[in-house]
């Protein structure tokens, strides 16, 4: 969330930002109401407290005073006024807590301030589409979509996916099953080995609190999987329980930054998406994705962040896959990113760029929410920064490599970095 000193220092920009996000529940006109009135009640107790710390001092004096003399004040009165003003500022301790639950409830719907370059727009139409690597390449054949290439090679089975789980599920098998775990260890293996990410295998669920921190709910609650016995949800991204790692942490400087990689299932209904790419495997309820997570000092976020995405560039540019690097508009980004880079394959079966990584600076926003922080070198607490983005999500990489590597026998040639994970297999024929 945002911090509210500059909510109520920028309450034009955070309304603007706000609007361009298309997020019409963010109130900031009553947020900033409510932090002034907090406010003026500081004031109003911090005065109360002080007169009642002065009036203490006030009857210790004449205790003192009274010993040596033997006059003795009315205490009883002096101990009545005490008593009254320490009631007075209780009374007004109270009147904080409805009001900081209110300034709480609203700021959970103010979204992170998009970044100065992230271009303003409602919706996708306004995205920046800022390199592109590779070239599509030019059949002498009409290319199939991925659906009919794997249902003719065997490794795709849709039928006995809605047979088990209903529509949207995913059935790999033989050598499509392979594929995909070969993705994912090739994927896992160069983040470790070459990037310098640390792996780690989290839990699949997780709770309230973890999915808080990384802003997914309440604003995307619809399109989570709850488990109904307990107060869990299946993880919709790697994203949730490893920023959550560090929940409630203070780090140190030197350890920044910190950059984990996790393979993880990644369970989402797509409440919003009914009836859009209901063949195939575009749009499912369950799918694999290597996911990147770092921990980065605020002076240096940017440059993770495209550190973070060349990671993910690389991986496509190894499997030869043309791609290109949409910057997402004010519209089309998360509620919780600053700026965000979507990475996009090529799919000339379904003749579509199609998103296989999705890589963003969420500032100090998710950090705030699940208070994470680090302890800089001039001793000072703040929040970190967070960043994460897919490297890379399967299984549009699955698609992009069927339809790309499509043969006109109906074979499939296996990309070369991938074959060592795949027993030295070469092509999926039929």
């Amino acid at each position: 969330m945002l911090d509210l000193k500059l909510i109520a220092d920028n309450p034009d920009l955070v309304k603007k930002n706000a609007a361009a996000k298309n997020e019409r529940r963010a109130d900031v006109d009553r947020i900033c109401a409510l932090n002034d009135r907090r406010r003026k009640l500081q004031i109003t107790l911090d005065d109360c407290r002080q007169a009642a710390n002065a009036k203490s001092k006030e009857i210790q004096t004449l205790a003192v005073e009274a010993k040596r003399t033997g006059k003795k004040p009315d205490f009883e009165k002096l101990r009545a006024e005490a008593k009254s003003l320490a009631e007075n500022a209780k009374a007004i301790e109270e009147q904080f807590k409805p009001i900081e639950k209110e300034i709480e409830d609203l700021l959970i719907w103010v979204p992170n301030i998009a970044a100065p370059d992230v271009p303003v727009g409602e919706d996708a139409r306004a995205n920046k589409t800022v390199r592109t690597w590779g070239e599509p390449r030019k059949f002498d054949f009409a290319p199939k979509a991925h659906w009919d290439l794997g249902k003719a090679l065997d490794i795709l089975d849709e039928e006995r996916s809605a047979k088990l789980s209903g529509s949207n599920w995913l059935l790999l098998k033989g050598a499509g099953a392979r594929l995909e775990r070969a993705l994912i260890n090739f994927m896992t293996d160069l983040h470790i080995t070459k990037h310098g990410y640390t792996e780690i295998w989290p839990p699949f669920c997780v709770n309230r609190a973890s999915m808080f921190g990384t802003g997914q709910i309440p604003k995307l609650e619809e399109d989570m999987y709850r488990l109904k016995d307990d107060e869990l949800w299946l993880i919709p991204t790697a994203e949730v329980p490893v920023t959550n790692l560090h929940r409630d942490e203070i780090l140190s400087h030197a350890q920044l930054p910190v950059c984990y990689t996790s393979y993880t299932a990644c369970f989402r209904r797509e409440a919003g998406a009914y009836g859009k790419d209901t063949r195939g495997m575009v749009r499912i309820h369950q799918f694999d994705k290597v996911e990147m997570v770092k921990f980065a000092h605020p002076d240096r976020s940017w440059p993770e962040l495209e550190t973070l995405t060349a990671n993910a560039e690389e991986i496509l540019q190894l499997l030869e896959i043309p791609y290109r690097v949409v910057l997402l508009s004010t519209g089309d980004m998360s509620f919780a990113s600053a700026k965000t880079y979507d990475l996009e394959a090529w799919a000339p079966g379904v003749n579509r760029w199609l998103e296989v990584s999705s890589c963003s600076n969420f500032t100090d926003f998710q950090a705030r929410r699940a208070n994470i922080r680090f302890r800089d070198a001039d001793g000072r607490v703040k929040h970190v920064h967070t960043l994460n983005g897919s490297g890379l999500a399967l299984p549009r990489t699955v698609i992009a490599v069927l339809e790309n590597f499509q043969q006109p026998d109906g074979s499939v040639v296996i990309p070369e970095p991938l074959r060592p994970y795949m027993g030295g297999m070469e092509r999926i024929s039929k």
